[in-house]
């Protein structure tokens, strides 16, 4: 298996992620909240963009607890993936307010197709101008797509010291793939210890845009 690893200077922090989802909730012109939830699921899934944007209605399951669940598929195999409350109820709100059946995209386009990948990547652009640093130190992680936002979760969720195996059945990917991806999170110095580890881990930078 080669993998390619991603350098640590390249993931984004929490804050930062919550300053993008933000700007993107405040400045989206059209479609705002298909755009944003989009973004926010992609940030939490853990989901690859083309994971969510190919999501149904009938793969969100709503529990009656509040928390919810999303069937995500990759490369033909299916697995579950835990929604935290609060995005579960913002899906639900979501799919109420667009009037969407069970059959129908959950981040549909203007006209019930595919959501253009165009849209959100233009807006995921300016969102970076807008909120990452420009000095000499960073300005070469602009212009980084949509999916850094899965790998910054998913390193989230190794730093805070969840199982590999846990975090590589949510990604989707083998336990070795996360190792040789991030092999920094596999460092003593990298994990944090016991304690508030999983219930910090259940939490994501939700945009506080509406």
């Amino acid at each position: 298996m080669f993998v390619d690893a991603m350098s640590e200077e390249w993931i984004l922090s929490e804050a930062q992620v919550r300053a993008l989802l933000d700007w993107i909730g405040e400045h989206a012109a059209d479609h705002r909240s298909v755009h944003l939830l989009l973004l926010l699921t992609v940030a939490e899934g853990p989901l690859r963009p083309s994971e969510a944007c190919s999501l149904r209605v009938r793969d969100l399951a709503l529990h009656s607890g509040g928390s919810g669940e999303l069937a995500a598929r990759h490369q033909g195999k299916a697995r579950a993936v835990p929604l935290h409350p609060r995005l579960a109820a913002r899906l639900r709100e979501w799919i109420s307010e667009a009037g969407l059946q069970e059959n129908d995209l959950l981040f549909p386009g203007r006209r019930g197709g595919r959501l253009s990948a165009a849209t959100y990547q233009r807006l995921w652009r300016q969102a970076q101008e807008a909120v990452l640093p420009h000095d000499e130190l960073l300005s070469w992680r602009l212009g980084e797509p949509v999916d850094i936002l899965w790998e910054s979760r998913l390193v989230q969720l190794l730093k805070l010291g969840v199982d590999v195996v846990t975090v590589a059945e949510l990604a989707g990917v083998h336990p070795a793939w996360l190792a040789l991806r991030y092999p920094y999170c596999f460092l003593h110095e990298a994990t944090e210890t016991d304690g508030d580890c999983s219930a910090r881990a259940a939490s994501f930078p939700e945009s506080t845009a509406r």
